[in-house]
């Protein structure tokens, strides 16, 4: 699992990698810290790489969308598909993200 941060005219890019499985959560959730710190701002997650996410990491990602209602920013994942597509699909949590192509 790998998280790249970058911050691009005063919005934040990350780009998500890999695998997000329970061993991998903690990790997950600390390398968050910095978008929610920043989570007035805009926030576009990149899934193109993510392969798969336990439902830690899914928390991760509604705190992360919480904090960003909160504080008047907004959270949008990108390129959704393969097996994280169906697990949040799966667990409803389609219908709660503002996902684009």
């Amino acid at each position: 699992m790998n998280i790249e941060i970058k911050e691009q005219n005063g919005s934040y890019l990350g780009i998500l990698t890999g695998w997000i499985d329970t061993a991998e959560a903690n990790q997950f959730l600390e390398d968050l810290n910095p978008l929610s710190a920043n989570a007035d701002k805009s926030i576009e997650l990149d899934c193109s790489k993510l392969e798969y996410i336990c439902s830690l990491g899914l928390r991760g990602l509604l705190k992360l969308k919480k904090e960003s209602a909160a504080k008047g920013g907004s959270l949008v994942l990108t390129h959704v598909g393969g097996e994280f597509q169906k697990i949040l699909v799966m667990t409803g949590f389609i219908k709660l993200f503002d996902i684009r192509v």
